[in-house]
């Protein structure tokens, strides 16, 4: 692992060459989402790529010698999740429209079970994470160099990403706050580690990443990125250097943002994109009361909107609420947010026990509790840009959830070993002590270990 730590591409490449060609595919598949170089070479799109990959990596799993049927809470609410969706589908106001859309949130399921069946080590956690903030640091880099050429300059449309999951402004900058504070916790992770050059190109996606949000015109999100930075500094225990640090960041931010972006937000609430959302987020809640246990089926809002309020179509038809928790609640009604819900949750809680057992456990991977709190910063960024954007169904909770979790096990493993390496049969109660302080040990190895 301290080859891997330098982030030098060769001991990648020679870790990665050991590796099953399940985990190369999910890999894969990664990198097609996010880098997307279909898009750069045009003479490549002739196949499904991402949908090979996947069906591959499916396929192959069985094979893989690092598979490992991972036991987690999340997977039931997931599933839970799944089903609830099918019910609303199946009993929707319009079901054609419902069943359209059906591998909208079908895919990440599948793709999350692939993850965190396949991404079991920590050597392959490892990997995986570097090859997502590499694609991510594309985007990044596009976003920054085009609010650059513009001399920080603001255009309505904000800045527009690859055809796919980010092409929309809004949706681009949402990736953004789900990468960036991933990207600074892992600089700090390396920094003793690496040369000071490869520190500071991941610090520079998380820059990068900023730097896309701020240009992006998505005032969502800039809450959220502002939120993310005072969540980050509260972590760090108010040290003054990052207090001053943040406060320096925030100052830049706030000068280099346009004159324009500003006065949107000393406009927000009374402008025609907020009155457009109130009018949603109201007819959304008036759904929700007259369906409130499946609500009134999967991606109906739209058409059910025209019903409810026909002489308010802003763009000539109805658009999706730009609400995380009002799509949910009309989609899947309040049992299918209330699953929502408590995979936010489910998400938090794990990355605070991921954190707790490292602290106790020296054995647990060294990156672990950087990337822990990474995932807690960019879930918090999340939720608070979803309630301006309709990103429900996009990558951004998903993937999210499937690094959690594989994290979650990989911690999960590193307990389990040094538990049953340190059972000598003399000292089987000193052993079942130390190993009941961890959430993360299962319930039977630890009364085997009492035996």
């Amino acid at each position: 692992m301290e080859e891997l730590y330098t982030l030098n591409p060769k001991a990648i490449w020679a870790q990665l060459k050991k590796e099953h060609i399940a985990f190369w595919m999910v890999c894969l598949y990664v990198v097609l989402q996010y880098f997307d170089p279909m898009e750069i070479y045009h003479h490549l799109n002739f196949l499904p790529w991402d949908k090979i990959a996947f069906g591959v990596g499916l396929l192959s799993l069985p094979l893989d010698p690092c598979r490992r049927w991972v036991r987690d809470s999340t997977n039931v609410w997931m599933t839970l999740f799944l089903i609830v969706l099918i019910l609303s589908s199946a009993f929707a106001i319009y079901p054609s429209i419902s069943f359209g859309h059906w591998f909208d949130f079908f895919g990440w399921y599948a793709i999350y079970f692939l993850i965190i069946n396949t991404v079991t080590t920590k050597e392959r956690y490892f990997i995986f994470l570097a090859l997502f903030l590499l694609a991510n640091f594309k985007l990044s880099f596009f976003g920054a160099r085009t609010w650059l050429k513009r001399g920080f300059g603001f255009v309505n449309w904000g800045i527009v990403g690859p055809p796919g999951f980010f092409q929309n402004s809004s949706d681009l900058s949402s990736e953004m706050l789900m990468f960036a504070p991933i990207a600074f916790e892992l600089a700090m992770f390396v920094k003793p580690r690496v040369r000071r050059v490869t520190h500071w190109f991941l610090m520079l996606g998380a820059v990068t990443g900023a730097m896309t949000v701020l240009g992006a015109s998505s005032r969502g999100s800039q809450v959220a990125l502002a939120a993310q930075g005072g969540w980050m500094a509260l972590q760090r225990k108010l040290k003054f250097k990052v207090l001053l640090g943040i406060a320096l960041v925030g100052a830049m931010g706030w000068a280099l943002l346009p004159a324009a972006e500003k006065a949107r937000f000393s406009r927000a609430g009374t402008d025609p994109t907020s009155v457009q959302r109130f009018d949603y987020w109201h007819a959304g809640l008036r759904m929700i009361e007259d369906h409130p246990v499946l609500g009134v089926g999967y991606f109906n809002f739209p058409a059910v909107y025209e019903r409810y309020d026909p002489t308010q179509l802003w763009h000539g038809q109805a658009q999706l609420p730009h609400n995380i928790f009002v799509q949910v609640g009309t989609d899947a009604g309040l049992l299918g947010l209330g699953i929502f819900l408590i995979l936010i949750y489910r998400n938090l809680k794990l990355t605070r026990e991921i954190r707790r057992i490292c602290e106790r456990q020296k054995q647990a991977p060294a990156f672990a509790p950087y990337v822990a709190r990474g995932l807690a910063v960019t879930t918090w960024g999340f939720v608070i840009a979803g309630q301006f954007n309709t990103v429900s169904y996009y990558p951004f909770l998903w993937i999210n959830l499937a690094l959690t979790v594989s994290l979650a096990n990989i911690v999960r493993q590193s307990a389990e070993q040094w538990v049953v390496a340190a059972v000598p049969p003399e000292y089987p109660g000193k052993v079942w002590q130390q190993s009941e302080s961890s959430q993360l040990v299962p319930d039977e190895l630890r009364a085997r270990s009492a035996q």
